[in-house]
């Protein structure tokens, strides 16, 4: 067993999650290896681990040896900023009923083929809170490239993944209304802890003093300073639910690292898939739409296809809320850019938090911890194309009133 394994990860363990999602008791666990699943920089609310495990198992009255590889996703263990944070945010306890519940009944209706996730395979609630999820590696999925934003295909995979995932939530929502209230959080409430808060307060603040230091671009460093304080309401606003608009549970963190994808032989992508489900929330799906517009496309993409993608999304929205008979009707164009509008500021706020951890190279990479303690200095600010994205941002942000109080 590799040195990283925390002592609870063992083969005792390993043949209890393979039982109980195999649904076999005759599963005997011979031996387990294990490494971390993902890079610093790439996950950041909780702990994943990659195990394979060997083991057999009476088939016909013989024994069959077989391997499988799992995702060990765990909450925080190790004292400190980070897991007091996310203990308190109640962000695992989202994901385990989004894994165990909602997604599950969102992936019946539709078509095995247009699966959105992962399977949830073992479910622990206590020391440590962890989730064992199917590992889509074997099935040909990986991650795309943050660094150079994804290209047109895979931004069209990504808006048809993310109009699926909309419209299953409606259809699983309209047959269960009790569905939206267990997503009322999301990332911006006023139930989230004050670390929570001054993520984003700090966040915004070192950008300010970075924007201070570009010369064509000082007006604005002020009109930023001055938002720090109210950073975290804006997003509150921006979030806040309408009942008389149209809502669907959001994935609520849909940038690259949160989905994956399968290839062709040429490299072309031909299919996504998400992770992470620990900030889904029930509101307005501009939240998704403005999230990913605002952190995971190619600057070509996001400045010259915004349209295209947005009738990808509407598109594949209609229809599969129309094959799974729900009774809700879906918005019409000029309502969505309408929303997209309204909640602009959500686009925003991503840009100034999220968007520097998604262009931050990964040998300078920090974790949630690191980036709380050193006051949130993220070396992705200081990145050239960041840099190039907010200087043409701003002005806009400035002409859409967003960075007026």
């Amino acid at each position: 067993m590799a040195l990283e394994t925390p002592t609870w990860l063992n083969l005792c363990f390993a043949e209890k999650i393979l039982r109980k999602s195999e649904g076999d008791n005759s599963i005997e666990v011979t031996d387990i290896f294990s490494k971390p699943a993902t890079s610093k920089g790439d996950n950041y609310a909780s702990d994943m681990i990659r195990i394979t495990v060997e083991f057999s198992h009476d088939q016909g009255g013989r024994k069959i040896s077989e391997k499988k590889s799992i995702i060990i996703k765990a909450s925080p263990t190790v004292d400190g900023v980070r897991q007091e944070l996310i203990a308190q945010s109640g962000l695992f306890q989202t994901e385990i009923l989004m894994m165990s519940d909602t997604l599950d009944k969102m992936n019946k209706v539709l078509d095995p083929k247009q699966r959105l996730s992962g399977k949830g395979l073992y479910v622990q609630n206590e020391n440590p809170t962890l989730l064992a999820i199917e590992d889509l590696a074997p099935l040909g999925f990986r991650m795309a490239c943050r660094l150079s934003g994804l290209d047109l295909t895979h931004c069209v995979l990504a808006l048809r993944g993310i109009a699926r995932f909309h419209a299953a939530s409606v259809a699983v929502c309209e047959k269960e209304p009790k569905q939206k209230d267990m997503y009322a959080r999301g990332m911006f409430s006023s139930l989230q802890p004050s670390e929570l808060r001054s993520f984003f307060n700090m966040s915004v603040k070192a950008l300010a003093d970075e924007v201070a230091t570009w010369p064509e671009m000082k007006k604005y460093a002020d009109k930023i300073t001055k938002l720090v304080d109210h950073i975290y309401q804006i997003g509150i606003d921006a979030t806040r639910r309408s009942d008389d608009e149209f809502n669907v549970i959001n994935h609520g963190d849909v940038w690259v690292n949160n989905m994956l994808f399968k290839y062709d032989n040429d490299g072309n992508p031909i299919d996504h898939i998400f992770v992470d489900f620990q900030l889904c929330v029930y509101t307005s799906p501009a939240l998704d739409l403005l999230y990913f517009l605002s952190t995971s496309p190619s600057p070509d993409v996001i400045e010259n296809k915004k349209d295209i993608l947005l009738n990808e999304y509407l598109g594949t929205l209609s229809m599969i809320m129309k094959q799974l008979n729900c009774n809700t009707q879906p918005p019409t164009m000029e309502e969505l850019k309408a929303v997209l509008k309204r909640r602009a500021s959500y686009g925003m706020i991503a840009s100034f938090t999220v968007l520097p951890i998604v262009l931050c190279c990964k040998t300078e990479a920090k974790d949630l911890g690191e980036l709380i303690n050193e006051g949130f200095s993220n070396p992705g600010l200081k990145s050239e194309s960041y840099k190039k994205l907010m200087q043409k941002r701003l002005p806009l942000y400035d002409e859409w009133g967003l960075l007026d109080l």
